[in-house]
């Protein structure tokens, strides 16, 4: 039995924005995550030193939303760069592979 050659998929240029999009707010949802829990605890700890009742909305709109947003921006930057860098090298793999 002589092993089969598999073709390799044809790169597809429209599903380069949904990966995109999907990379952008899976990665800013967990920077928002992970930085309104430090903002909280950060907050809740200056207050208890202080003896004031903390103010915890002012870690959603300081702290939070814009570390998610500048995060966000710079994972979508880098993930369009990276999908069309990989889109290019697939599309010159695969004509390579349409000559040999």
């Amino acid at each position: 039995m002589s092993p089969r050659k598999t073709a390799a998929p044809e790169p597809r240029l429209f599903l380069i924005p949904i990966r995109v999009f999907l990379a952008t707010v899976l990665v800013s949802l967990l920077a928002f995550a992970v930085s309104l829990l430090l903002g909280i605890l950060g907050i809740v700890i200056a207050a208890h030193v202080r003896g004031t009742p903390p103010d915890l909305s002012f870690a959603y709109r300081y702290i939070a939303a814009p570390i998610a947003a500048v995060i966000g921006a710079i994972v979508m930057v880098l993930a369009i760069a990276l999908e069309i860098r990989h889109y290019r090298q697939s599309k010159a793999l695969a004509q390579i592979e349409r000559i040999s």
